[in-house]
């Protein structure tokens, strides 16, 4: 079932059609990214409205079953006549993303529609990745593999932490990607205990070098973390080192054998970090959705429902981590895809601690 279809599925018994103004949920509907105007779906047509900057670009890049309508603003007509001519009398609109002035201007703009929240029911629907969507994913998770390997190959230890954030950001667009997930995390020595440390304009310090980083191609995002060690690790780190990886592998391998429920999955993971000593050391949940944005459902958590449950076509990282104040931090990612014929790990890096 195609996303236009699933979508009238969840808006046909609510109103005559949906008006979708934020950018992600535009990108995702017409597969075409575009920063100013709307998608109007009716019961029957699907209009991807947008200024003269973008008509050429979205008729030879769109998908196919939208028209291609070019207006200058709310008030020039355009939209208004499309409302009409479709007989719409009631339409849903992107509560979680329109303002409250958007909102008087949509009802000034069009009195005689009646306006209803949306609610989550794109954000829902963007949730569980089509086959198409996941090898997007891939792709851009390939290349960051890429990258962080070419990164490793020729790190100079006289680098900065910035250096190396900004090294490895650019490496990724050299290789085909079209922009980063986020800021890239790289943080050395004592810093590497920041679960979300920004990376700092000080040469790399020995001990673990944590690179938390992702690419993004054609609008998806990948992500993953590694950490390496700057020097040689000493037992305590490698205790730390492989405890993580043990937690992260029992997750994983409880996945691919058959456990779906979100909650159980965390604790699985945080359960293996606690008996072994480091109760309070892992403070975020094990993972999160990834997909057109990098933090979106589902949510492995202590603090998820439970009865939350994987289903096919969900994409989720997997990332326990421990960080111990003041003196470093773990921390290993990967991302498991749901696919109709079972889970999969679409991260390849090794995950063997390099001494560097």
């Amino acid at each position: 079932m195609s996303k236009l279809q699933r979508l009238r599925e969840n808006i046909n018994n609510k109103a005559d059609g949906m008006l979708v103004s934020s950018q992600i949920n535009r990108l995702y509907l017409t597969n075409f990214d575009y920063s100013d105007g709307y998608v109007l779906i009716t019961k029957n047509k699907a209009y991807l409205i947008t200024d003269f900057r973008y008509i050429e670009a979205a008729k030879n890049e769109s998908d196919k079953n939208f028209e291609i309508v070019m207006f200058g603003g709310l008030r020039d007509g355009v939209l208004q006549k499309l409302i009409e001519e479709n007989s719409i009398k009631t339409l849903v609109f992107e509560d979680k993303e329109t303002t409250c002035f958007e909102l008087d201007i949509l009802k000034n703009t069009f009195s005689n529609v009646s306006f209803i929240p949306a609610g989550s029911i794109l954000e829902d629907l963007r949730e569980y990745k089509t086959e198409e969507e996941a090898e997007l994913v891939m792709k851009a998770q390939r290349i960051a593999e890429r990258s962080l390997d070419m990164l490793l190959d020729d790190l100079d230890l006289n680098m900065t932490e910035k250096e190396v954030a900004a090294t490895l950001e650019f490496i990724m667009k050299k290789n085909g990607a079209d922009g980063i997930s986020f800021n890239t995390i790289a943080v050395s020595g004592k810093a590497s205990s920041l679960p979300h440390g920004v990376p700092r304009n000080v040469k790399l310090e020995k001990g673990f070098l944590t690179i938390d980083f992702g690419a993004v191609y054609k609008g998806y995002h990948s992500d993953m973390t590694r950490t390496v060690c700057i020097g040689k690790a000493d037992s305590e780190m490698k205790k730390i080192y492989n405890t993580v990886l043990d937690a992260q592998n029992m997750a994983i391998e409880a996945i691919i054998n058959g456990e779906k429920n979100c909650f159980n999955i965390d604790k699985i993971a945080r359960d293996h970090i606690y008996n072994k000593g480091y109760k309070g050391c892992f403070g975020h949940g094990l993972g999160h959705g990834v997909g057109l944005v990098i933090h979106e459902s589902p949510r492995l958590s202590p603090s998820v429902s439970k009865e939350k449950m994987l289903d096919v076509g969900h994409i989720v990282t997997v990332e326990p981590g421990i960080y111990i104040e003041n003196k470093f931090g773990v921390r290993i990612e990967d991302m498991i895809y749901i696919s109709k014929n079972g889970p999969k790990n679409l991260t390849k890096t090794s995950k063997t601690l390099i001494e560097i």
